[in-house]
């Protein structure tokens, strides 16, 4: 890690928007996150002593930094990724909600807790919470601020290190956000970032770390989980989604079109819970559709720092290829494309249309299959029960958007199979509400991050109960007035538990 980059492989960072190179970090090797690991074991011991009180003035400091430094990070988050300044900015924001929301909840969840003990009077219990030690974060390209500092904050302030590996074409971001977490006083070994590939630095981290955070494709973590659970360790995954849009009899179709186009193609759709289905009640079909298309068609696509800008590049002219293949194998087989379908080649390798589709047939593979990209198909339904049932219809469970009355969409909200569902909204709010949970159920992850679980996950449960005067099973009495004198206990505790 102390090597020069010059003296060593290293790895380019390139703008997928323009092509531009853009910076330079190491290809670093499994010796170098086994050392990597071993710093930070040493430095959590001294960080997990460090009380809660000054690790939150460090998460507020740094809170404000983020803030103050927001351009800057954007600037980065926007160089290495493609994507466009709107969707940079959440990031950012992301990551500031995130620092001050835990900054004053760790230490109300922190703080040992008196439970409920058996014998009252004899037994006290009280339940603590230490740390993991440390904790490993695989973050992946789509956020790379934000779903690679959010998630080490709570391990943070928990009192664990960290060690991260960062996607290795977005590294930047991370290494941003580290070094103001510095700046605000974190101690520099406590929160160490690897980069180099998933086959050396990602294997590693999953050999050495006490808990792993991963984010990524349901693939990799079917893998990932496998190799913790040899280890006996915990882990956190959100994973891949195919999450649907339901645009209600009742809803508000003005609001639903304005607004579905943001669900579906925000960070140029390569967000684990962006819009891939929509079922729209016929009442409102046409009226929704025709409106929604205009407004896709308007959307302006492009590089550049620009506000008005509503959707950068793919990360890659690879990815870009693939979402491709799924457009063409849908139309191959009898989908209409209604807006984009095709590579905008005039702005760069790495651009997509955003693509809205209708008569997909079950048979094309992007009809069950994420595409990660900006790619949405719609399909017309005579009910909003035959709606919940087409859009549970998936292995997946991350996040639902329905647009309908508050009535009717809490009526929908609970019946359907995901971890997050927005109502009248596409993911953001239901995302920025950090204290409560969010994660996804079926191949969609394992374990939340946010909410209370969020920071909790990432500490061991340790039991300490107290015994006075006596021992409990053995203390004299003979055993058969003793056995009567704990029914008799248990029986008066049932009451007043009641």
């Amino acid at each position: 890690m102390s090597q020069p980059v010059s003296e060593r492989t290293s790895i380019e960072i390139t703008n997928p928007a323009t092509g531009e190179h853009v910076g330079v970090v190491p290809a670093h090797t499994t010796e170098d996150t086994y050392e990597a690991f071993q710093r930070a074991r040493r430095a959590q011991l001294r960080w997990a002593k460090t009380s809660v009180w000054e690790r939150r003035a460090i998460m507020l400091r740094f809170h404000n930094l983020i803030l103050d430094n927001r351009e800057r990070l954007m600037d980065t988050i926007q160089d290495e990724n493609g994507k466009n300044r709107l969707s940079a900015l959440e990031e950012v924001l992301d990551v500031a909600l995130t620092a001050r929301h835990y900054g004053y909840r760790a230490r109300a969840l922190l703080k040992e807790q008196r439970r409920r003990s058996v014998l009252p009077g004899l037994t006290t219990t009280r339940e603590q919470r230490p740390p993991k030690g440390v904790v490993g974060i695989i973050a992946p390209f789509n956020y790379p601020l934000a779903l690679s500092i959010s998630d080490a904050i709570p391990a943070l302030m928990a009192g664990n290190a960290v060690v991260l590996k960062p996607d290795a074409k977005t590294p930047l971001s991370s290494l941003a956000g580290v070094e103001l977490l510095r700046e605000a006083g974190l101690p520099d070994e406590v929160f160490q970032v690897v980069t180099g590939t998933g086959s050396e630095v990602g294997q590693a981290i999953v050999e050495k770390c006490d808990y792993l955070m991963f984010t990524g494709s349901t693939a990799t973590g079917e893998k990932l989980a496998q190799q913790a659970a040899g280890r006996l360790i915990d882990y956190s995954m959100e994973l891949g989604g195919k999450n649907a849009m339901i645009v209600a009899h009742d809803a508000d179709v003005r609001r639903a079109a304005e607004g579905a186009w943001l669900a579906c193609f925000g960070n140029s759709g390569q967000l684990c819970i962006s819009i891939e289905r929509m079922y729209v009640h016929r009442a409102v079909a046409d009226e929704f559709i025709s409106q929604f298309v205009a407004r896709v068609q308007a959307m302006r696509v492009g590089p550049g720092r620009d506000w008005d800008i509503d959707m950068g590049s793919q990360i890659s002219v690879e990815h870009t290829e693939e979402i491709d293949r799924f457009v063409t194998d849908a139309v191959s087989k009898g989908a209409t494309v209604l807006a984009g379908g095709r590579r905008l080649r005039e702005l760069g390798d790495a651009f997509y249309a955003p693509t809205v589709l209708t008569d997909v047939p079950e048979s094309a593979e992007l009809h069950r299959s994420e595409v990660f990209g900006p790619v949405v198909y719609i399909e017309v339904v005579n009910s909003d029960a035959e709606a919940i049932e087409r859009a549970n219809d998936t292995e997946y469970g991350l996040n639902s958007s329905v647009w309908a009355s508050s009535a009717t969409g809490h009526a929908i909200a609970r019946q359907l199979s995901t971890g997050t569902v927005n109502i009248n909204e596409g993911y953001a709010p239901a995302w920025s509400a950090i204290d409560a949970p969010m994660g996804g159920w079926k191949k969609s992850g394992a374990g939340r991050r946010h909410g209370d679980g969020g920071l909790t996950k990432y500490t061991e449960a340790r039991n300490v109960t107290e015994t006075r005067f006596t021992t409990m099973m053995d203390n004299g009495i003979p055993r058969d007035k003793w056995a009567n004198i704990l029914a008799t206990t248990l029986k008066l505790g049932r009451d007043i538990l009641r």
